[in-house]
């Protein structure tokens, strides 16, 4: 009997703490952007395409609490069948972040804590690597703890703009996408956490998680500050308002010349 009650002891606490976890997500979200929001950092004066892009990706978070809900409700059919319709909202994230991104690098209006050039690789890199961490889970949904692993390895990497807009980013010019990297990686180190605590093991599927952000973000330095990141910064900003903002310089401040 002991040895039949074990597993299903950790699944259930496994079912506990990822649902746990999806509220913790998105309450930082929520943080992130009211704080924005409440402090004038943000505002509803941007291009329906940024407001798009916000409604996809609130969508995506609320698309998770949900599904960690179900599973732990016992709901895995539902579960199943929405997790269909996630796959294809991947997708439109993909689309739409890609197309802001350049859209702002474009219009010159790159938050002033990071450089051009490195924004318009980073927001790029983060997004497919959240999709690719998504679509490794979706190949292995019949093997329930890497599905559920590399999802939440994929949220905590959508985490980044929320954590960008709690931290005081504008102290840490020039490492402020550095640090903001660092932040991602509390919630992976919590479930690895996590793991040694239920079972006295780490599932390789943290190992996976956490290399595939770590490789992001070195992925981004190495192309950022090459020719090859130059080259693309001033070909996707010819011709518009950007081409006048330099790649490798933080741009202003609102309010500063």
């Amino acid at each position: 009997m002991a040895t039949i009650a074990a597993p299903d002891t950790i699944v259930r606490s496994d079912d506990r703490f990822f649902l746990v976890t999806s509220y913790l997500m998105a309450l930082v979200v929520f943080a992130g952007f009211s704080f924005a929001l409440a402090s004038g950092r943000s505002s509803f004066a941007s291009p329906p395409i940024v407001h798009a892009h916000a409604l996809v990706f609130m969508g995506w978070v609320v698309l998770y609490v949900a599904q960690n809900s179900l599973v732990s409700s016992g709901a895995i059919a539902l579960h199943r069948g929405l997790g269909w319709i996630g796959a294809g909202w991947v997708v439109a994230m993909v689309v739409l972040g890609t197309l802001v991104t350049t859209r702002l690098v474009q219009l010159g209006r790159v938050p002033p804590v990071f450089l051009p050039a490195q924004f318009l690789v980073f927001d790029p890199v983060l997004i497919l690597t959240f999709a690719g961490l998504t679509a490794a889970a979706i190949v292995l949904r019949r093997s329930t703890q890497w599905h559920r692993r590399l999802h939440y390895c994929g949220m905590a990497l959508l985490l980044g703009p929320a954590f960008g807009r709690l931290l005081p980013l504008p102290l840490l010019i020039p490492y402020a996408y550095e640090v903001d990297f660092l932040a991602v990686l509390i919630f992976p180190l919590i479930g690895i956490a996590a793991d040694i605590r239920r079972s006295g093991s780490v599932h390789p599927a943290w190992w996976w998680g956490l290399g595939a952000i770590v490789g992001s973000t070195v992925l981004v330095e190495l192309i950022s500050f090459s020719p090859l990141g130059a080259a693309f910064y001033a070909a996707v900003v010819a011709g518009t308002p950007g081409a006048a903002v330099s790649g490798y310089a933080f741009p202003p401040f609102p309010g500063m010349p």
